[in-house]
């Protein structure tokens, strides 16, 4: 049986963000291929994280800078590494590169990390977000080049992998399309989620660590709830999300019908007794867990153009996109008031989920690119000449320093 490391920036939490999510489907995945899989992280262990030893994952907990990882990967001897997120990279991969060189090295990028900072600045600073503040982005030389150093990277948003190949020149053969996936049995119908009568409120729901949830919350109490508020007097917009900060926690008004409920303790059933999903996100990159469990669930959902990148193709979304708040908040009143109009939006999503997130329709593909790199690993890694120029140069000064913090911290 063939060894699969998985190297985690956190401890995967599928309950509290997509991300943690989309981890235990890599392992899911992995394990279908028939891979012994060690999860391994310097992240401090968490209350919420997932059961490991429940999916048959073994753990280990690793130490930055450390020649003791050394050690722990040359007696695993990992035949695949993944890397979860580029900063993992850059603090491990030489140190894969040196002690296991035949392994396959993985990047698992989450979300195209410098598009989120690149239009998160430009936000911030009150102008239209171009490709040129990509290149001018720092954490986007970082990011180009652990793609680059990594056999292939998981890409999550057929966005992203546009902007790689034609702004950066990525070579395709570097890249594989893995959005987020459904299970058949977890995807539903109408017979099997509450009617429009059986539902009330709207919700959103977001971990509060990821700056572009609470920066879209904001947006919600300060502009887009009152007009929504005005029309439906009546109406209550509740807010989920794990670890919500004090500041977060301020925004609760029951006089106005907003309330901050922090962590769900079952994420699906609180979207499932929403009648509408509100998502007016700002900036960010990837596609949204969010607004695929409201699909799932068989909620309609408000969202941005930010909000429905990547996600629905050609396909009619599941309720409205629109950037404009006022319409926006019309928009969503319409929704929750408007049975028929409902109904077709939740049938769309359920079209979006079956057409383009079902495992089935990624999992040969995955398995056949994943033998492909391993049979012929050589060749890959010849035409990938970028990549080992920077394997070669540019890493020797991460190699270095950390080596030089490795014997400071011996002192």
């Amino acid at each position: 049986m063939q060894s699969l490391l998985i190297i985690g920036f956190v401890w995967p939490e599928s309950n509290s963000s997509a991300a943690g999510g989309r981890m235990i489907q890599l392992i899911s995945l992995y394990q279908k291929q028939g891979f012994k899989i060690t999860f391994a992280s310097p992240a401090q262990d968490s209350a919420f994280s997932t059961d490991l030893a429940s999916l048959n994952v073994e753990k280990k907990t690793i130490l930055l800078n450390s020649s003791t990882f050394d050690a722990f990967i040359k007696e695993l001897n990992p035949a695949l590494v993944l890397f979860d997120r580029f900063m993992i990279e850059e603090q491990f991969g030489w140190r894969v590169a040196e002690n296991c060189p035949n392994a396959i090295r993985i990047l698992d990028t989450e979300d195209l990390h410098c598009l989120r900072l690149a239009r998160q600045k430009a936000f911030k600073e009150n102008r239209i977000y171009t490709t040129q503040d990509l290149l001018v982005e720092e954490v986007a030389k970082r990011e180009i080049a652990s793609i680059l150093r990594c056999d292939i990277s998981l890409m999550i948003s057929q966005y992203e992998i546009e902007i790689l190949t034609t702004t950066f020149k990525i070579d395709q053969s570097l890249l594989l399309y893995l959005p987020l996936l459904l299970e058949p049995e977890a995807i539903l119908n109408a017979t099997t989620t509450p009617s429009f009568e059986n539902r009330s409120d709207f919700t959103f729901i977001g971990n509060f660590l990821h700056e572009p949830n609470w920066n879209a919350v904001q947006y919600l109490k300060q502009t887009i709830w009152p007009l929504i508020k005005k029309q439906v007097p009546e109406a209550v917009c509740k807010i989920y999300g794990a670890y919500p900060s004090q500041k977060v926690l301020q925004l609760n008004n029951t006089k106005e019908g907003f309330l901050i409920l922090g962590r769900a303790e079952d994420a699906q059933e609180v979207v499932k007794q929403a009648r509408v999903v509100l998502a007016p996100l700002r900036f960010g990159a990837g596609i949204k867990g969010k607004l695929l469990e409201a699909m799932q669930c068989g909620t309609p959902s408000v969202t941005t153009t930010i909000g429905a990148e990547s996600m629905h193709g050609d396909l009619p979304w599941n309720g409205f996109i629109q950037d404009n708040p006022e319409r926006f908040a019309n928009q969503a009143i319409l929704l929750y008031q408007n049975e028929k109009t409902w109904l077709t939006a939740q049938e769309n999503g359920f079209e979006i989920i079956k057409q383009r997130y079902a495992r089935t329709l990624f999992e040969t593909e995955f398995n056949n690119q994943m033998q492909n790199i391993q049979k012929n690993l050589e060749q890959h890694r010849l035409n990938n000449f970028m990549g080992a120029l920077l394997q070669h140069h540019t890493l020797k000064s991460t190699m270095y320093m950390s080596k030089w913090i490795a014997e400071k911290n011996k002192n």
